[in-house]
């Protein structure tokens, strides 16, 4: 009887995805941990609903029948990383209210920090990824690491339908800011040899 419960645990644990991060990277956007969609898909924001890949599509220009690979080498050129805070926990489903928090084992973001310390800027993508954030990652980092800016921007979940998609992008918009980006014009594929850069 204690074998099976611990398969039932073992079959629980769900890990996530190493960042998508380029040498050129100057604002990271977080999420909490990546739903059953995306798991399956082994893509960031992989739920057909969800509003994410809309919003930067429309941010930055991307082509609208972009690849998730050309997506990601979009970002990787803006300036733009990707990642979670959780690296790995038990969670029945994709909600964020079903973690157990006790299973939680976040991103090792001191060593992250060290090897790109052209990051100035870190984007929450939902209050889960910023609060686990705060608790978990925050008291361990060294004190310059502490004063990266940080931006709590609406969850672009499909579970988060108090904002409409226009207000999302509106308020997603202020990452052009902090970009420092005051006009985007256009990328395509064929300009820029698209890879999605996974480091780990």
């Amino acid at each position: 009887m204690a074998d099976r419960g611990m398969v039932t645990i073992e079959s629980e644990l769900k890990t996530a995805f190493p960042p998508v991060v380029g040498p050129g990277a100057r604002l990271l956007i977080l999420g909490s941990m990546p739903g059953e969609a995306s798991l399956r898909q082994r893509q960031y924001y992989g739920h057909p609903r969800n509003a994410f890949w809309p919003i930067l599509s429309e941010l930055l220009g991307m082509p609208t029948q972009a690849s998730y690979a050309e997506r990601c080498a979009v970002l990787v050129a803006r300036g733009i990383a990707l990642w979670d805070v959780i690296a790995a926990c038990e969670r029945p489903g994709s909600l964020d209210q079903a973690i157990r928090p006790e299973t939680v084992r976040v991103n090792d973001f001191r060593t992250f920090f060290e090897a790109r310390p052209g990051i100035i800027q870190l984007v929450f993508n939902g209050g889960t990824a910023e609060r686990e954030y705060r608790r978990r990652v925050l008291p361990e980092l060294q004190p310059p690491q502490r004063e990266i800016q940080r931006h709590r921007l609406p969850s672009t979940s499909p579970a988060h339908a108090s904002l409409r998609f226009e207000q999302k992008l509106a308020a997603w918009g202020s990452i052009l800011d902090w970009l420092g980006i005051d006009q985007v014009e256009p990328l395509r594929s064929d300009d820029q040899g698209f890879t999605c850069i996974s480091a780990p």
